[in-house]
C-alpha cells in the first residue's frame, strides 16, 4: 500500500481543465472551425456566448479554446475577467501588451493620428485599440464571468467587437450565468441576436462515462460497468462532481496498489462524495437564504418531485406558491431571475422549459428546508 499520492489525473474545483474534455464535442468543432478562420486573416463568422449554471464546465472549456487557439501560431489570445477592468480605458490598456510600450517612447502610444500617454491622456476607444492588435495578429478576446461584467464598459466592447469584426479577424467569446441575456439587454446592443449561442449544462450520460473512463485509462487503471454507471448516476452529469467522483475511485484504486475499480469501490466512495456534495449545497443554501428564497426554492424542488421539467406556467406556480398569494408579480419576476442567476434552475433547450440546474439540490432543499 502506498502512503502517499500525488495529485491523480482529476481536478475538482472550480475552472480547472479536466484531464478528458468530455461531451463537449460541437463546441470544440466550432471554435476550431472558428480559428481556422482568423488564422487565415479572414473575419470570424459570428462572436460566440456560453451560458449556463455555474460548475458546467464554461471556464474548462474557454481554457481549452486558449490553448488550442494559442498553438496556432497566427492566433493572439487575451483572457479577461470583468474583474480586471472597471472602464472602457482599463480594457484598452489591457489590450495593449507591455512588449508594446516598451517598443515606442516610454511615456506614450500613437497610432492612427492619436498620441496617448497612459495615465495621463484619455486612451483611444477599443475599436481603434482591437483594429491596432489585429493588423499585427489575428485576435480571439475570452471574457469569462461576462454576467458581472459593467453595462458602459460592455456597450463599448460589444460595439468594437462589431465594428472590428465586421472586416478583420477578430473574435469576442462571452461565458457567463444563465441570466447573460438579461444582463447584455441593458447594454443597448445586438451582440446576443448575432452571436452563436452555447448552452453548457449537464453531460450526458455517456460523456459522463467518458470523463471518468479515459483519465483512469491513460493511469493503466480499468473500471468496470457496474462501477461506472454507479458514478455515472450519483453525479447527474454534473462536471464538478464528476470531477469529484474520478478523484475518489482514484485516489482509492492507488492507495490500495489496485488495477481495477469495482463497484465496491464506489460504494465505499460514496459516503466521502455525500459530505463533500452536501458541503457544496451548503454553500448553496446559505445563498438562497441571504436571498430569502429557501421557501420558494423548497416549493420549486417538490414541483420538480413528480416532472423531470417544468413550463413556464408550472414554474411561476411554484415560485407563487413559494412567496404566497399576496406576492406582487415584479416580486415574483425578480425570484424567477435571481434563481436563473443562481443555476438553481435554468433552460437548457430551446423550448420553454426549466430543469433543475442539478437535480440533487433539489433533494438536499428538501431535506434541509422544514416544510410550512
Amino acid at each position: 500500500m502506498r502512503s502517499e499520492i500525488g495529485p491523480g489525473p482529476f481536478r475538482p474545483g472550480p475552472g480547472r481543465p479536466p484531464p478528458h474534455l468530455a461531451g463537449r464535442e460541437e463546441e470544440q468543432d466550432l471554435f476550431l472551425m472558428l480559428v481556422a478562420e482568423l488564422d487565415r486573416g479572414r473575419p470570424a463568422p459570428s462572436e460566440v456566448i456560453l451560458y449556463g449554471p455555474r460548475g458546467n464546465g464554461k471556464t474548462a472549456l474557454l481554457g481549452w479554446i486558449s490553448e488550442r487557439a494559442g498553438s496556432s501560431t497566427g492566433v493572439d489570445v487575451e483572457e479577461l475577467t470583468p474583474s480586471k477592468f472597471d472602464s472602457p480605458a482599463r480594457l484598452a490598456e489591457l489590450l495593449l501588451p507591455d512588449s508594446w510600450r516598451a517598443s515606442v517612447r516610454p511615456d506614450e502610444i500613437g497610432f492612427r493620428g492619436i498620441a496617448w500617454r497612459p495615465g495621463q491622456r484619455p486612451a483611444p476607444d477599443l475599436a481603434e485599440v482591437i483594429a491596432l492588435r489585429v493588423g499585427r495578429k489575428p485576435l480571439v478576446v475570452l471574457l469569462d464571468e461576462a454576467h458581472t461584467l459593467d453595462p458602459k464598459t460592455g456597450r463599448s466592447l460589444l460595439n468594437a467587437a462589431q465594428e472590428v469584426g465586421k472586416s478583420e479577424p477578430f473574435l469576442l467569446v462571452l461565458a457567463g450565468t444563465p441570466n447573460l441575456r438579461a444582463h447584455l439587454s441593458t447594454m443597448g446592443a445586438s451582440f446576443w441576436n448575432r452571436s452563436r449561442k452555447l448552452r453548457i449544462g449537464r453531460l450526458d450520460d455517456r460523456a459522463t462515462g467518458e470523463a471518468i473512463r479515459k483519465p483512469l485509462e491513460a493511469e493503466d487503471l480499468a473500471i468496470t460497468d457496474e462501477a461506472l454507471e454507479h458514478i455515472v448516476r450519483d453525479s447527474h452529469g454534473y462536471p464538478f462532481f464528476v470531477q469529484h467522483w474520478g478523484r475518489a475511485v482514484w485516489a482509492r484504486a492507488v492507495t490500495a496498489s489496485r488495477r481495477e475499480i469495482t463497484s465496491e469501490d464506489a460504494r465505499a466512495c460514496q459516503a466521502a462524495f455525500d459530505r463533500q456534495r452536501d458541503d457544496y449545497y451548503a454553500d448553496r443554501y446559505r445563498e438562497l437564504k441571504e436571498l430569502k428564497l429557501l421557501q420558494t426554492a423548497r416549493a420549486v424542488a417538490e414541483a420538480f418531485r413528480s416532472r423531470p421539467v417544468l413550463s413556464d406556467s408550472e414554474l411561476g406556480a411554484a415560485i407563487r406558491r413559494g412567496f404566497g398569494e399576496a406576492a406582487g408579480d415584479d416580486e415574483l419576476a425578480a425570484a424567477e431571475r435571481k434563481f436563473r442567476h443562481l443555476g438553481f434552475v435554468w433552460r437548457a433547450g430551446v423550448m420553454p422549459e426549466w430543469e433543475p440546474g442539478i437535480p440533487s439540490l433539489m433533494d438536499y432543499i428538501l431535506r434541509a428546508v422544514p416544510a410550512p
